[in-house]
């Protein structure tokens, strides 16, 4: 078959597919006016992981899973701009990690706010400014963020939804690399590039800037001088990319969460995160984690914080498996909740991402 029959076969294709898309977009909003009817919120993370799921099924190929579900995070993302103007707040400013965390979950044709805190992140939300927001919660590397820990204390929002991000952190520079005389970036990105850094450019000068955006700004402006930051940041400030994937490790992946005013129904695959603070006595926490056991209920991950009140009394977070509408879960909380000072469930929301 020549090209122009071929391509004639794609403009037919492309027409049947753009009839689909918009059938599909009447039957969304059709959708968001009954959720609108019953007062639940126009982002529905359990549907999202199903529909993703659906189509690691269905995918015969050559497609990649991972480029088909790029496709309909935007196809997903125009579903949830046509029932509602959707803003979401993120730790700024523009092409930092969180910026390309929320672009990867929301899609790019929503609102996003860039803001200078992660306190100000839950603002934005808690008082309506923004309808969801996106914050760090550990890297692989460098551990918990613990500013996004305290916050939960005494903040009533949920957490509906995380987002797994694989990082990979770039020198850019309009110099080429044997011109380089200094590097800006943040701690803790230098902290994991240091190998690179000490082996690449050993005589260059490292300055520590607030994010990997400051450092491309900076970067852009002054002569010599190079950042390490995401692509987008290159593309946002016109610098080239001199060297890529820099960091120490290769399994460099950070954990965002989505925080809205609501939990995530029941997908069938769930984690639940609590916090907890326990009595000062020996053998505590051991009781805290027997509900567990007993109802054979796994935790992924906890984290002690000081409670910032009283010397030597600390909260805990926990990750569990498991929804917390889930019979052995319920159980387990209801438990827990008989053996602690205080307990707060920070939210239920899918494990996939």
């Amino acid at each position: 078959m020549n090209l122009k029959k071929l391509r004639k076969k794609i403009d037919v294709i492309d027409k049947n597919i753009t009839g689909l898309l918009n059938s599909r977009a009447k039957i969304t909003l059709e959708v968001g006016k009954i959720k609108q009817k019953k007062g639940s919120g126009v982002y529905s993370p359990d549907r999202e992981r199903q529909i993703l799921n659906n189509l690691s099924l269905i995918n015969k190929g050559p497609l990649s899973q991972a480029a088909l579900e790029a496709i309909y995070r935007e196809i997903m993302s125009s579903s949830l701009s046509l029932n509602k103007a959707l803003k979401i707040a993120y730790l700024g400013p523009e092409a930092t990690f969180t910026h390309l965390a929320a672009l990867k979950r929301f899609g790019s044709q929503v609102e996003f706010i860039a803001c200078d805190s992660i306190t100000d992140v839950f603002l934005e939300v808690e008082r309506g400014s923004a309808d969801y927001g996106v914050v760090p919660i550990e890297n692989s590397v460098e551990g918990a963020v613990t500013h996004t820990l305290d916050m939960f204390v005494d903040s009533d929002l949920k957490i509906c939804a995380q987002i797994i991000l694989d990082v990979s952190h770039n020198l850019l520079a309009s110099c080429p690399k044997d011109k380089i005389k200094r590097v800006y970036s943040n701690p803790q990105v230098f902290g994991q590039c240091r190998i690179w850094l000490r082996e690449n450019l050993p005589s260059a000068e490292t300055v520590e800037v607030s994010s990997t955006t400051a450092a491309a700004k900076i970067a852009s402006r002054q002569k010599y001088s190079a950042c390490i930051a995401s692509l987008l940041a290159a593309k946002v400030y016109k610098l080239k990319v001199i060297a890529s994937d820099i960091e120490d490790s290769p399994h460099n992946i950070t954990r965002f969460l989505v925080i809205g005013k609501n939990s995530a129904a029941e997908s069938g695959f769930d984690k639940t995160s609590i916090l907890f603070s326990i009595k000062d006595k020996v053998g505590a926490l051991h009781n805290m984690l027997l509900p567990f056991k007993k109802y054979r209920i796994n935790l992924t991950k906890i984290e002690s914080r000081p409670s910032k009140k009283k010397a030597w009394d600390y909260y805990f977070f926990v990750d569990l498996e498991g929804h917390e509408e889930n019979q052995r879960v319920k159980k387990a909380l209801l438990e827990l909740e008989t053996r602690c000072k205080f307990l707060k469930i920070l939210g239920s929301y899918p494990i996939g991402d």
